[in-house]
């Protein structure tokens, strides 16, 4: 397997990919099927921006965002069922109970956690030490630039955080258990050992006032973008939105079974990022996971990292000290 170039990198040498938007596959049918999946996304974007926007304080809380954002996911997982991208993606009753699981998890015992120890507490108490205000002023701009800087501030710490989670060997041990999944589904995002899912949560927009309507408006843009890359529904995203914005075959390459693939595409949300620092790759991959595609239980991803980091430490330790030559 040759691969395909691209700058200094060789992509798809270990496992098969498909590089360059020119080369993916588009959505088939008739004009309407292929009007509704070509602006589909776009159209849910500006109606949740509409919406959070003008909605009347009565109505704009965080109950209303938590129901749209359920209901929103109940629809696309019709929309896996009905319009799978591959079939070998397709939901399982063991796949939707292993998400569901971790769904769970991320609503109880890791709220909790962040409760306490999560980077709200850890702002309060840098700029307590620090004797720091919150950068007030970004109360004066405007409502939809707060929900964009909201937005992007997130997903920026959120690369570093990734890049950095397969760039570092402790962090990668936590992260590399969202690599053994193998399928793309809609709430595969929510799958992961509970301390790289903790770590990935982490931001800096505490160091920041912004108004209660922004951080809703910055949830709309996160509901209406970041959902996508964990879906098994292929669309005809317009040209701007694949440049912009993290899409499913960005995501999918991420997690490709290719070792240079699965260290491109780091963001969250806005793969313009990705672009500026040279790790974005466009295309698509649909064999995914390590090891060959071996799935996980949810056993093993609750104890991997620990287990095979002390494997490592022990083979490490063992290791016999170099003899100088005479």
């Amino acid at each position: 397997m040759d691969g395909v170039r691209v700058g200094n990198r060789i992509i798809g040498a270990q496992a098969p990919v498909t590089v360059g938007w020119e080369n993916i596959p588009r959505v088939e049918g008739g004009p309407v099927k292929q009007f509704v999946f070509t602006w589909f996304q776009p159209t849910v974007l500006f109606a949740l921006l509409a919406f959070w926007y003008y909605a009347p304080n009565s109505i704009a809380k965080a109950s209303t965002a938590i129901g749209i954002g359920i209901g929103f996911k109940v629809l696309l997982l019709a929309m896996e069922w009905f319009f799978p991208r591959h079939e070998s993606w397709r939901l399982t009753w063991k796949e939707l109970t292993t998400d569901l699981f971790y769904v769970g998890l991320g609503y109880t015992l890791l709220r909790i956690v962040d409760s306490y120890i999560g980077d709200g507490v850890m702002i309060e108490a840098i700029q307590k030490h620090l004797e720091w205000d919150k950068f007030a002023w970004f109360l004066g701009l405007p409502l939809l630039l707060q929900a964009f800087l909201i937005s992007f501030l997130f997903d920026f710490g959120q690369y570093w955080m990734h890049r950095g989670m397969h760039n570092w060997y402790p962090l990668w041990l936590t992260h590399s258990v969202h690599h053994y999944i193998t399928q793309l589904n809609i709430n595969k995002g929510a799958v992961g050992n509970p301390v790289e899912l903790f770590l990935i949560g982490l931001g800096i927009g505490g160091f920041f006032d912004f108004l209660p309507r922004a951080a809703l408006l910055a949830g709309a843009l996160g509901l209406a973008i970041s959902t996508y890359q964990h879906i098994n529904v292929r669309f005809n995203s317009p040209r701007w939105w694949r440049f912009l914005f993290h899409t499913t075959e960005h995501h999918s390459l991420h997690h490709s079974q290719d070792f240079e693939a699965s260290r491109s595409n780091y963001t969250n949300t806005y793969i313009f990022i990705d672009r500026m620092f040279g790790t974005c790759v466009d295309g698509e991959a649909e064999l995914l996971g390590m090891e060959g595609g071996r799935r996980m239980s949810i056993r093993e991803q609750m104890t991997f990292p620990f287990t095979e980091g002390w494997k490592t430490l022990k083979e490490r330790m063992a290791r016999p000290a170099a003899v100088p030559a005479e």
